[in-house]
């Protein structure tokens, strides 16, 4: 009968939404037993419910929260602004997600990472907002470990090379949006430091480099930077010092000369006083458009801006060594005797277009050692065999191929020469699981056909994406950071690898790089050159690998030269290495007949 009928339909939907409900308050239970905090609350923000995790996180019970709002957490590290953010993207996306700080029941202030999503009936009304925390406060620490490690020096705390390059790319930015501005790049060796140091020792030596950072800041205004940028060098940017137009040297002398006649002045050290003069260098920079901010290019501006500070630095050392020439405790301004280099640069400009054209270029490959001491794999180099001049430095063309535009065709001939090796050894069983990485520069990142160019690249080549690694720079980040992690995420559903290297030269926002689809962090060369006898490069390399342990992620080093770096980098849980102790970079058909060099005889087996 037709009732009946209707009375099982009734009841297997009664069953169906029971069934349903069982199932959501099973999955309920399952969301509040977990290990990250859980709030609800429902519409106007007041607490309804939280779970023991949540307690843990912020030590207020169920009762003393529940009846009240977030508000009760809030720390005052934020504005209005930052909670009229938050509160518009909830509005119009259904969710929130970044760092925010909270204060703790104890009254002490923590970082912490926070999802917020609404929950609507099936009327479309908003029911609830469920918000997850996430400490991040151990993660916190180690960026801010290797901030200080790496943008300042251990023994003066001026700021080191890293951070003075930053500043000077910021310094040339605000120069170039300010007509008649001018500034000056001082670079300062000091001439007699190894004589004092050889003979009152390594104490005097360093208290003698504290006293001339200390001279060094007395002479300058707050606004310059005073940095140490190697063993006995130092560089000062004086900032605003020329305004109003006028010769460079007339305004900018007298003040250098000023910090020549501070450091002229005798040290007290040991039982005696210390005369230690020294050599400075100037370069003196003025407004100027930067080349990618000239063409309307602001993604490229910073490259361009990197290679302008790069070139100023190199001026002011020119100059340096020119005063150290004639005698040195004297200055010397980077003058037109000084632009040979200059010239042939341009030369080099116009060599590298026939280098592309012709077919000059070649790929070396630097073999990438695992920890077992099996072939991982390798690195692409570029290499340019010039018809007159031999084989020409990357150190000499890479930096110019990224001034002037050329890295993108150049860039492009590298991974199509990488994609044809890897189809090639997908054929030699004893090949086909090597990794090839292959380094991708800024400029060539950001162009917006990059992601479609390397689909087509894996498409045409036919090798599996895996083995291809693409290396990128933390400088990415600089600009448009929430474009570059939305590539990179386009880039990995591609199936390949991706790898920040020289990880721990510049500074990348932890927010960003726990959100980028990275598999391995890579330390850059210049750590690893002194380890393991500096207390600083291990404690460095210490700090990354840490956190790329922390993030999940594979740590690789390059620049190994020795057993004693590689046995101590292993300890540190890196598991893949690259440098001069196993191999030089190697064209082709000596990479395929390379093999791991064995141990040192009296080697002690590396940490696991």
């Amino acid at each position: 009968m037709w009732w009946c009928s209707r009375l099982r339909q009734e009841r297997d939907a009664a069953q169906a939404q029971w069934q349903a409900a069982q199932e959501e308050l099973h999955l309920a239970q399952a969301v509040f037993a977990s290990v990250q905090a859980v709030l609800v609350a429902n519409p106007k923000g007041v607490i309804e419910r939280v779970n023991d995790a949540f307690t843990a996180l912020t030590g207020y019970s169920s009762a003393e929260v529940v009846g009240k709002t977030p508000w009760l957490l809030r720390s005052g590290h934020h504005d209005e602004a930052f909670y009229a953010a938050m509160r518009q993207s909830i509005g119009t996306t259904g969710s929130w997600e970044g760092e925010i700080w909270d204060r703790h029941k104890s009254g002490a202030v923590f970082p912490k990472w926070m999802k917020i999503g609404a929950v609507h009936n099936a009327q479309g009304q908003l029911t609830h907002l469920i918000a997850t925390y996430v400490d991040i406060s151990e993660r916190k620490r180690a960026e801010e470990q290797i901030h200080q490690l790496a943008f300042y020096d251990v023994l003066t705390a001026l700021p080191n090379r890293a951070l003075l390059a930053e500043r000077l790319q910021q310094r040339l930015r605000s120069t170039a949006h300010a007509p008649g501005s001018m500034g000056a790049l001082v670079c300062i060796n000091l001439d007699d430091f190894k004589r004092i140091n050889d003979s009152l020792g390594l104490p005097q030596g360093d208290a003698l480099l504290r006293e001339v950072g200390q001279r060094l800041q007395a002479c300058v205004h707050g606004s310059d930077t005073v940095a140490r940028i190697g063993g006995d060098e130092f560089a000062v940017l004086l900032d605003q010092t020329c305004e109003g137009g006028g010769e460079a040297a007339c305004q900018v002398g007298p003040l250098v000369e000023r910090l020549r006649q501070a450091l002229a002045e005798p040290y007290a050290l040991g039982d005696g006083q210390w005369r230690c003069t020294a050599s400075l260098g100037v370069a003196a920079f003025g407004h100027a458009p930067i080349k990618g901010e000239a063409k309307g290019d602001a993604k490229a501006n910073e490259v361009d801006e990197a290679v302008a500070a790069q070139t100023l630095v190199q001026q002011a050392e020119l100059a340096m060594h020119e005063a150290k020439a004639q005698g040195g405790d004297g200055l010397h301004f980077y003058d037109a005797q000084l632009e040979q280099a200059a010239r042939a640069r341009v030369q080099t400009e116009r060599d590298l277009d026939a280098a592309l054209a012709q077919g000059h270029l070649r790929l070396f490959y630097q073999p990438q050692v695992a920890q077992d001491g099996s072939i991982y794999g390798a690195e692409a180099l570029v290499r340019w065999q010039h018809p007159q001049r031999g084989m020409v430095s990357p150190a000499e063309f890479i930096p110019l191929a990224e001034q002037t535009g050329q890295i993108l065709p150049l860039g492009r001939w590298v991974l199509q020469t990488a994609c044809a090796q890897l189809a090639a050894w997908q054929q030699d069983p004893q090949r086909a699981a090597w990794v090839l990485a292959v380094n991708v520069s800024a400029r060539q990142f950001v162009q917006p056909d990059f992601v479609d160019e390397v689909a087509a690249l894996l498409q045409r080549s036919a090798i599996v994406p895996a083995r291809l690694k693409l290396e990128l720079t933390e400088s990415l980040l600089v600009a448009e950071p929430e474009a570059v992690v939305a590539k990179m995420h386009a880039l990995k559903a591609l199936g390949l690898q991706l790898s920040l290297d020289d990880f721990g030269t510049g500074y990348s926002s932890l927010a960003y790089v726990q959100r980028m689809p990275l598999d391995q962090l890579k330390i850059d060369q210049s750590f690893v050159r002194d380890m393991p006898g500096s207390a600083q490069a291990v404690a460095i390399a210490r700090a990354i690998a840490a956190l790329a342990h922390s993030l999940g992620l594979q740590v690789v080093a390059e620049g190994v030269e020795t057993w004693a770096q590689r046995q101590a980098l292993a300890a540190l849980g890196c598991s893949l290495f690259q440098g001069y102790y196993y191999s030089r970079p190697l064209p082709l058909p000596e990479l395929q007949a390379w093999k791991v060099p064995p141990p040192p005889p009296d080697s002690a087996p590396s940490a696991p």
